[in-house]
């Protein structure tokens, strides 16, 4: 059955199809060159610059180019454990590789001796559905069932998993190595490592003490270039007969400094407001509506921290980038207790991802409640 299109073409969750998806071009082409090559990818940026985006629209292009190829994604930045990983592997990989649920559950049950499949019935569509259980003392045993699954396949699959860096902190000791030893040979399978954490991917990939080292192509994912995405914008919004103008967009793009997650969240507004941008103040307007939205949830978030941690917060956002966190001309400025503490509410906002170490500096991850923590 044919997909329905979108009504906006400013999409800020899922793929759709080319049509929708800004550039990427020479990236798009690295990774399917590297894949093609039988070499396993490391992809780094910091959230929301489009990993997930670029590895579906990488997989289209690949089942297009090839019908029999199983594309597989997912996301393990849930997961808490090994337990978890290999429940998420499984039921992402299960009933994809054969065509057909019922017909995989039945491969299954006649291959699988730790992991239990389940096949139940969806009660609105009535299509079958594949779950597995998982016992915690044969973990690694299951894990070892889903590599064989793939490998005795024998079909060209490739697979990215998001957020791989999780398994950097699961609580199993051994898990790199685990999932290496299983990885190396499996000749009919490449995967795609997306992270967002690029110091915890960076270990796991460059360090020579890590399993995983030196095993992938390394790529940094960047903000999309200016004009491409004007040209972009402009298209979709021309189809429907409206315009968005340069300045407006330039103004858009460096508020957000090109990260495209925001661009996008900003760009579906205008676009549903369904007549010409062609003054600046339809795009703070856009922006104040998108703040307003999440000041609950913004105000519920803060409520969770000290209010040092919170003051640190607010005089990053009022900087945008902070390069010496710990200069006296920035404590003083926004009257900080000192080093230490600060320091010490660093850290803690930091493994907590809402201050974020860029090239430029420390900043405010999300760049929504940076610019809500200003006003």
């Amino acid at each position: 059955m044919k997909k329905n299109r979108p009504y906006n073409p400013f999409l800020i969750a899922g793929y759709y199809s080319p049509e929708y998806f800004c550039d990427r071009e020479i990236e798009t082409e690295k990774l399917i060159s590297a894949l093609e090559n039988d070499r396993n990818i490391s992809l780094m940026s910091p959230r929301r610059y489009g990993k997930t985006g670029l590895i579906q629209h990488v997989f289209y292009q690949l089942a297009e180019k090839d019908k029999n190829a199983v594309c597989i994604y997912f996301d393990i930045y849930s997961t808490q454990n090994l337990c978890d990983f290999v429940k998420i592997f499984a039921e992402s990989v299960l009933g994809k590789v054969e065509k057909g649920v019922e017909k995989s559950f039945k491969k299954m049950v006649s291959l699988f001796r730790n992991l239990r499949p389940v096949l139940t019935y969806n009660s609105f569509s009535g299509q079958p559905e594949l779950s597995v259980t998982i016992e915690n003392e044969t973990v690694t045993q299951s894990l070892q069932e889903v590599f064989a699954y793939l490998k005795q396949s024998d079909q060209r699959c490739y697979i990215g998993i998001d957020e791989f860096q999780q398994v950097a902190a699961y609580p199993e000791k051994g898990t790199e190595a685990l999932l290496r030893s299983y990885i190396q040979f499996l000749p009919n399978v490449k995967f795609v490592f997306s992270g967002s954490r690029q110091h915890l991917m960076s270990e796991i990939f460059l360090s020579a003490k890590r399993p995983f080292y030196q095993s992938t192509q390394r790529m940094l994912l960047d903000t999309i270039d200016k004009d491409n995405y004007f040209q972009f914008a402009n298209a979709h919004f021309q189809k429907n007969k409206f315009t968005i103008t340069e300045e407006c967009f330039d103004l858009l793009y460096s508020q957000f400094e090109g990260h495209t997650w925001y661009l996008q969240a900003v760009l579906n507004r205008l676009y549903g407001y369904r007549k010409n941008i062609n003054k600046t103040e339809i795009v703070y307007y856009a922006i104040h509506e998108l703040l307003e939205e999440n000041a609950y949830l913004y105000q519920e978030l803060l409520n969770a921290y000290s209010e040092v941690q919170v003051n640190l917060l607010r005089a990053i956002a009022k900087e945008r980038f902070v390069a010496q966190i710990n200069s006296g001309d920035f404590i003083s400025k926004y009257r900080l207790k000192n080093a230490s503490s600060v320091n010490r509410a660093l850290n803690k906002m930091t493994d907590n991802e809402l201050i974020y170490k860029s090239e430029k500096g420390y900043m405010v991850y999300d760049r929504f409640l940076g610019l809500w923590l200003i006003k």
